[in-house]
């Protein structure tokens, strides 16, 4: 059974449309893989620019580079 590429970041996005915020932000720690959260970043970008959603993008950033090291890679 093929998964969608996108079902990590749209259920997280969903949480940040929701309105939980803090939830979202668990998530965005323990993301799958980088092409995760660039796909999650893509969609944070075009929210409105308010302080939670700028906090946001600035986890999301904190994240990519994070997991982008080699050696903070997750084991499959």
């Amino acid at each position: 059974m093929a998964q969608n590429k996108n079902e990590w970041a749209s259920k997280v996005f969903g949480l940040i449309r929701a309105g939980n915020a803090s939830a979202a932000m668990a998530q965005i720690k323990v993301a799958p893989t980088v092409a995760d959260i660039q796909r999650l970043q893509v969609l944070v970008k075009g929210l409105p620019n308010t302080k939670e959603n700028r906090q946001l993008a600035t986890v999301v950033e904190e994240e990519l580079a994070l997991l982008s090291a080699p050696r903070l890679h997750r084991a499959p």
